[in-house]
């Protein structure tokens, strides 16, 4: 199914041209490294359908699910290579489509994404703030990058929909993070028992 997916994607670009490498600047909206990107893709009924088997746009009905695919890339990173600089500021949600990707918060990893479908880079979009933590895919990784910013350009029902669907997700992927959080803390504190006996 990923294949099908990539192969469907990359027939999706609008420019019609092929993925090619650039050199972003410092601090830029997408990571900083050399990766490979495409143009904003063109939404048709079958990337639509196939994208939709990603669980975070599951609660998007068509009409919204076209309008963010239209600001949305498909960004390819190489081993290694940052996608998220800690402490920057954008408006870019991620959503893993394969690879992995490693989280780091002040250089200590604090988690591994690996599941198609992980959303990361939203807790900036939520509350404005910089960055908390690096990204960096381990391996080779692909992920559909979105502009959040495209919620101002929303007026009306459509903004409160979509704040509404968006918030619903957030909540989710938030709830589960806490939730292994807290289990990481009992664990820890389980150890420090031990040790201290």
């Amino acid at each position: 199914m990923y294949a099908n997916l990539l192969q469907l994607i990359s027939k999706s670009y609008r420019a019609k041209l092929p993925i090619t490498k650039i050199q972003l600047s410092s601090r830029s909206a997408i990571g900083e490294n050399t990766m490979d990107q495409s143009g904003y893709l063109n939404v048709n009924e079958e990337l639509l359908t196939q994208l939709r088997s990603l669980p975070v746009l599951q609660l998007f009905d068509d009409h919204d699910l076209k309008n963010i695919l239209e600001l949305s890339r498909i960004v390819k990173y190489e081993q290694g290579e940052l996608i998220i600089e800690e402490g920057c500021y954008d408006n870019w949600i991620y959503c893993l489509i394969s690879g992995s990707v490693r989280i780091a918060k002040q250089g200590k990893e604090i988690k591994v994404l690996r599941r198609r479908g992980d959303v990361f880079g939203e807790m900036s979009v939520i509350d404005g703030s910089s960055r908390s933590a690096s990204a960096y895919a381990i391996d080779d990784t692909v992920c559909l990058a979105t502009d959040a910013s495209y919620i101002d350009r929303l007026s009306g029902n459509d903004r409160l929909t979509f704040y509404c669907v968006m918030y619903r997700i957030f909540t989710e992927i938030l709830a589960e993070r806490l939730r292994d959080t807290t289990n990481e803390l009992i664990r820890v504190r389980e150890e420090l028992d031990r040790l201290q006996q």
